[in-house]
C-alpha cells in the first residue's frame, strides 16, 4: 500500500472535520444584515442621531435665553439630559427590539430630561418647587442615580444561567391565547364598553371633552368623594377589555391567513375597532393613555419592523416636543379651553404637564417637613387600590395628590413619578434597588419578546401582544402616581388571566 504523502495545500482524506459550533441567533441575525442596504443606512443615519440627541438638542435648550440661574442643579440636569439622549439613541440603533427600555429612555429623555432642562433655562415651572433649591438638585441627582441603576440591572440580566447559555435546559413554554376564552373576552369587551357608554349617557359624550367625561362619571353616581375606586373601576372596565381584545385579533389577523379568510374574525375585529373608536379615542382619554392605544396597536400591526421601531422611537421625540404640550384641546369645553400662547418652543414644556423633576423635589420637601419615609404604606395602597377607604379608612391617597393637598394647590391631580414614589417608600437605597430590578426585568423581557416575536411566532402568542401594552402604559405608571394607574393594570392582569393557556393544539389556540 502506498504511502499518502501530503503537501501543505494537500486536500485531506478521511472523515470530514466537525462542524464549527453555530453563531448563536442573536448574532447570527446581526452579522446577516452587516451588508444589507438598511444597515448600511442605519449607519449612516446613526453619528447625526447620536449626536442630535446627545448633545445638539441639549446644547441648543441649554443656550437659550432666558432667566434660570446656571447654578448646580442646571448642569446637573444638563449631564442628565445627554445621558438620556446616549441610551436612547442607542435604544434607536440596537439590532433587537427592545420595547420596554426604549420606551423608559424614551420617557427619561423627555420628562425627566429635555423638558425639565427647558424649565431651568426659561426659569418657569408648570407645578412650583416650594422647597430650597438644594431640593430640587438632590431630586434630579437622584433621577440621575436612578437611571444608573436601571443600567446596572440591564448589565445583570446579560449573565444568563449557564444551563440556558448552553442550551442543556429547555425554553418555557409560550403562554398562548385560548381561541374560546377569546370570544368570551370579546363578549365581555362589548357588555362593560357598553355599560360604560349607558352609563355616561351615549357615544357622543365621549366626543366632546374629557371635562364631559368627569362630569357624567360624577352624575352616574360612582366618584364619591376622596374615593375613586369606583371611577377606576367603570373606566377601566370600559376601556381595557376592548383594548386587549383589539389588540389580540389585530395580531390574529396580521399574522395568519386563516384569519383573514374567516368573515367572522374580520367582522369581530372591525366592531372591536369601532368599539375602541369611541372608549379610548384621544377626545375623551388622557393623552398617556391614548399613547398607550397607539404603542400598542402600532407593534401588533408591525410585529416584526425593525425599522418601525426606530421610527417609532425617533418620532415620539417629536412628537413629544411639539404635539404633546397642545394635545390638550379636548380636556376643557370651550366656555373653559384657554389655548396657549407661545414665542419659544421651551415655553409649553414649561407650562404645561412636564412636572416630574418639580414634584419629585416637592415629594423631598414634604418628607423632609416631617412625615419622613412611609416603609411601603404607599406601595401598599398602590397593591390594595380595591380596598374601599370604607373598609380601610386610613388607606393612603395618591401620592401626587398627598403632596399637592400639603402644598395647597388647587389642582391636585399632579405627577409622581416612580423615583418620587421608591424613594418616599424605602429612601435612596430603596429607589435604587427598585430602579435596579426594573432595570433587569426589563432586559429579561426585551430579550424574550425579541425571541419570540418572529414571522414563525404562532398568531396566539401572548408575549407579542403584552409586551407593546406594557411598553406604552409604562409611560403612565413612570409619571404616576401608582395608585391612579393600578386599576388599569389589574383589569389587564385578570383579563390576560383569562384568555392565557399553555396548550398549543389546534382546537385551542388560534391558527
Amino acid at each position: 500500500m502506498a504511502t499518502d504523502v501530503r503537501g501543505p495545500l494537500s486536500v485531506p482524506s478521511g472523515p470530514p472535520p466537525s462542524p464549527a459550533p453555530p453563531v448563536p441567533q442573536e448574532d447570527e441575525s446581526l452579522w446577516g444584515r452587516v451588508t444589507t442596504p438598511r444597515t448600511l443606512l442605519s449607519r449612516a443615519l446613526s453619528v447625526p442621531l447620536a449626536l442630535g440627541f446627545t448633545v445638539f438638542l441639549p446644547l441648543f435648550v441649554a443656550v437659550q435665553p432666558g432667566a434660570g440661574a446656571h447654578d448646580a442643579a442646571f448642569w446637573l440636569q444638563l449631564a442628565l439630559t445627554m445621558y438620556a439622549g446616549a441610551r436612547l439613541s442607542a435604544m434607536v440603533l440596537t439590532s433587537r427590539r427592545k420595547l420596554l427600555q426604549g420606551s423608559f429612555w424614551l420617557f427619561v429623555y423627555m420628562a425627566m430630561g429635555v423638558a425639565p432642562l427647558a424649565q431651568a433655562v426659561l426659569g418657569q415651572v408648570p407645578t412650583p418647587v416650594v422647597g430650597p433649591r438644594s431640593d430640587l438638585t438632590w431630586a434630579i441627582a437622584l433621577v440621575f442615580l436612578g437611571c444608573c441603576a436601571f443600567d446596572v440591572g440591564v448589565l445583570l440580566a446579560r449573565h444568563r444561567p449557564a444551563g440556558r447559555a448552553g442550551g442543556s435546559q429547555k425554553e418555557p413554554r409560550p403562554v398562548m391565547a385560548h381561541r374560546r376564552r377569546l370570544q368570551l373576552l370579546t363578549v365581555f369587551a362589548f357588555l362593560a364598553s357598553g355599560a360604560f357608554i349607558v352609563k355616561l349617557g351615549g357615544p357622543a359624550v365621549f366626543f366632546s371633552s374629557r371635562q364631559e367625561i368627569i362630569a357624567g362619571i360624577q352624575e352616574a353616581g360612582v366618584s364619591n368623594g376622596d374615593g375613586q375606586a369606583g371611577q377606576a373601576f367603570l373606566r377601566g372596565f370600559g376601556t381595557v377589555p376592548a383594548l386587549l381584545a383589539l389588540l389580540l385579533y389585530t395580531r390574529w389577523l396580521v399574522t395568519s391567513t386563516y384569519a383573514r379568510r374567516k368573515v367572522s374574525v374580520i367582522l369581530t375585529w372591525a366592531a372591536l375597532a369601532l368599539l375602541n373608536l369611541v372608549v379610548n379615542n384621544p377626545v375623551s382619554n388622557p393623552r398617556y393613555w391614548f399613547l398607550t392605544v397607539l404603542f400598542a396597536l402600532l407593534f401588533a400591526v408591525f410585529p416584526v419592523s425593525a425599522a418601525m421601531y426606530r421610527v417609532a422611537l425617533s418620532m415620539a421625540v417629536v412628537v413629544a416636543l411639539l404635539v404633546f404640550p397642545f394635545a390638550d384641546r379636548f380636556r376643557y369645553d370651550e366656555k373653559n379651553y384657554k389655548p396657549v400662547e407661545t414665542t419659544s418652543f421651551l415655553e409649553p414644556m414649561a407650562l404645561k404637564d412636564y412636572d416630574q423633576i418639580g414634584m419629585f423635589a416637592n415629594t423631598i420637601t414634604f418628607a423632609e417637613s416631617g412625615p419622613g419615609h412611609f416603609y411601603g404604606r404607599q406601595f401598599a395602597g398602590s397593591v390594595l387600590f380595591a380596598v374601599p377607604r370604607s373598609v380601610w379608612p386610613g388607606k393612603p391617597r395618591d401620592t401626587g395628590v398627598m403632596v399637592g393637598q400639603w402644598m395647597g394647590t388647587v389642582n391636585t391631580n399632579l405627577s409622581s413619578p416612580i423615583w418620587a414614589e421608591l424613594w418616599i417608600d424605602f429612601g435612596p437605597l430603596g429607589m435604587g434597588a427598585g430602579l435596579l430590578g426594573m432595570g433587569y426585568a426589563s432586559a429579561r423581557v426585551d430579550r424574550r419578546y425579541a425571541r419570540r416575536a418572529t414571522r414563525r411566532t404562532p398568531p396566539g402568542s401572548l408575549i407579542s401582544v403584552v409586551v407593546p401594552l406594557v411598553a406604552g402604559y409604562s409611560f403612565i405608571l413612570l409619571r404616576g402616581p401608582l395608585l391612579q394607574a393600578s386599576g388599569r393594570v389589574a383589569i389587564a392582569a385578570l383579563c390576560l388571566a383569562l384568555v392565557a393557556t399553555y396548550r398549543t393544539d389546534a382546537s385551542t389556540t388560534l391558527r
